[in-house]
């Protein structure tokens, strides 16, 4: 069998029937199920239950840790608190107990219970996580913690989206709360970097160059955002803190092109793909302000996207068509070792280190969906591929969430080229972006 038909043979079962399994393999456990009935509030904090109670249960489900229990399965008394709990006597149930969520129907987990009430003109919610399985309440409650939010929609959500953050970080999962995604947009009339919250909130304009800016990279630390911009006439790096957008030193190269900027994990180092003396455009390195630039490979091809892996920084992907359309390679810093990861046919590009640095996704438009670019991840150890999404417009640009279960990327499934979330599986496909021409994401680490 040829290394191509190997490839292929491994893409089979991976795209059907393990979706499910993706996940467990990338949290290292099964998913345990959790039910969140909706909370009630007490007089005037009732009003706000409704995006209250949504915004609680998209949070722990889109998450992807758990099964969600279905609400139609929940017993009709459900406890807002500690006190509701009432332990059966002589065998005969007084009320709510742990086995009403614990046993059949619902046979779940977790119980996430309480109730929000207006004090001190705040809305607070007194949240607890239970685990139903324990046999007695000493043991059951994993914690109980109280929330503040203003009296309006902003306040409600801050506070379902705390308790939900907590819920996960009981379990070891990084929430997405507070983390931004940065993108090209061309809805001021120009591409430009734009930045918007984990869930498509909050979007707004951070370069205004009224000039081509793309290719945007972040720092480790999200201090500094890094681009490839045309201010100089050429496409050139440009270098500006991510908070205040105040442009720092960067010294390109003289070249037609400079593009495609990385960071090494410790910041200092960058990698980037540059043209010197009329060659073909290759990966280059350099410090974090342009100085001593150094050449990695060196292709009588044009080669790009370079991405160092978080884990290993000794180990470099990136983008070459040294053996004709453009495919994901892999190799050492240095330039050595270079092996090809992709099979050679279609055209493949974009990838992206997961956070564990064992696995890439990238675009590719060959496999189980010629044509159009669908995701793809690979074991880059294992060479496993897994398609995850499947011919529902052209999809590229895929960047992992720091949490390592989700994935951005950019999408025309509804028309435009759009930013759009999902899960490592492929499932819970969502549109961050709707306005304008939106593409080419970066998750802050």
């Amino acid at each position: 069998m040829n290394r191509r038909s190997a490839l292929l043979t491994c893409l089979a079962p991976a795209l059907y029937g393990q979706s499910t399994d993706i996940i467990v393999k990338l949290r290292g456990g099964q998913q345990p199920t959790i039910a969140v009935p909706d909370f009630r509030g007490s007089g005037d904090a009732q009003p706000w239950m409704q995006v209250f109670n949504l915004t609680l249960f998209d949070e722990v489900q889109a998450a992807g840790l758990f099964k969600m229990a279905p609400k139609s399965f929940f017993p009709l008394a459900v406890p807002q608190q500690p006190a509701d709990w009432k332990p059966p006597v002589a065998g005969r149930s007084e009320g709510p107990w742990l086995t009403d969520w614990s046993g059949p129907i619902v046979k779940a987990n977790y119980l996430a219970m309480g109730y929000t009430a207006i004090q001190n003109g705040q809305l607070v919610l007194f949240g607890w996580l239970y685990d139903v399985s324990q046999p007695d309440l000493s043991n059951a409650q994993i914690f109980g913690k109280v929330y503040l939010g203003t009296i309006n929609e902003a306040g409600t959500k801050k506070i379902a989206r705390e308790f939900a953050a907590d819920i996960l970080a009981k379990f070891g999962a990084k929430s997405l709360l507070g983390s931004k995604i940065y993108f090209v947009s061309s809805r001021s009339g120009a591409k430009e970097i734009w930045s918007m919250d984990y869930d498509g909130s909050g979007q707004k304009q951070v370069t205004r160059y009224n000039s081509i800016c793309v290719t945007p990279a972040l720092s480790p630390d999200n201090s500094k955002l890094a681009f490839t911009s045309f201010l100089q006439g050429n496409p050139g790096i440009t270098i500006m803190t991510a908070d205040s957008a105040r442009k720092l030193t960067f010294v390109n190269p003289v070249s037609s092109i400079v593009s495609s900027p990385d960071f090494a994990p410790d910041g200092k180092l960058m990698l980037l793909a540059t043209k010197i003396g009329g060659g073909y455009q290759n990966i280059f390195s350099a410090n974090s302000d342009g100085s001593n630039l150094n050449r990695i490979t060196t292709a009588r091809a044009v080669e790009t996207e370079p991405k160092i892996n978080p884990r290993n920084p000794g180990e470099v992907v990136f983008v070459s068509g040294r053996s004709g359309p453009a495919q994901v390679y892999r190799m050492n810093i240095g330039g050595s070792d270079i092996e090809r990861l992709t099979d050679g046919s279609g055209q493949a590009s974009n990838p992206s280190w997961h956070p564990d640095g064992k696995i890439i996704a990238f675009s590719w438009n060959r496999g189980f969906e010629p044509g159009n670019f669908n995701i793809f991840m690979m074991d880059v150890a294992k060479r496993e591929l897994t398609q995850l999404t499947h011919g529902a417009g052209r999809n590229q640009n895929p960047v992992w969430a720091p949490d390592g279960l989700h994935l951005v990327f950019c999408s025309t499934r509804s028309g435009s080229p759009q930013i759009w979330t999902m899960l490592a599986d492929g499932t819970q496909l969502r549109p961050l972006t709707t306005v304008g021409r939106n593409e080419m994401p970066v998750w802050t680490h």
